[in-house]
């Protein structure tokens, strides 16, 4: 596994794991990728410092990008507090979700077109496939948090 900082063009920075460099160059060429941010899929590997390991008998700093934007200072529980409020708040909105799974292009285009009943439903779908809905018309949006589908243990 190899790990890139990766920048959208709002130069947003954030890390990604890969398999290999060419996995990421598969994945940048068939526009997987995606800014957690912002949404943006035009995405590039950030200048990134190298991961150099330390001395046994020092302590290792990490590196201060140039160009990297500071953070707002938030403490752990603070940020802790923020995505556990944010988890319930998506839990209870799912609650009144039928989940779709694969099916969720297909069920949002038909309930878009009256072919059946508009209800709040819930799914996976693939980049593309959620930029056509979007150049259809059809209101989706993207979930904060990932959802594990109900017939999946974890």
């Amino acid at each position: 596994m190899i790990v890139f900082d990766l920048r959208c063009r709002q130069a947003h920075i954030f890390e990604a794991w890969f398999g290999s460099s060419a996995a990421f160059e598969d994945q940048q060429a068939r526009g997987l990728l995606v800014c957690p941010i912002c949404g943006d899929d035009d995405i590039v590997k950030a200048v990134m410092a190298p991961n150099v390991a330390a001395k046994g008998n020092s302590r290792s700093v990490p590196a201060l990008r140039a160009d990297a934007p500071t953070p707002p200072a938030l403490d752990p529980d603070t940020m802790k507090a923020a995505l556990h409020a944010l988890a319930q708040a998506q839990a209870q909105v799912l609650e009144k979700s039928q989940w779709v799974g694969r099916a969720f292009a297909d069920r949002a285009r038909a309930m878009h077109v009256g072919e059946t009943a508009a209800t709040p439903i819930h799914g996976e779908t693939t980049l593309a496939e959620a930029k056509a809905l979007v150049e259809e018309g059809v209101p989706i949006a993207a979930l904060p948090l990932p959802v594990v589908p109900p017939d999946t243990v974890n």
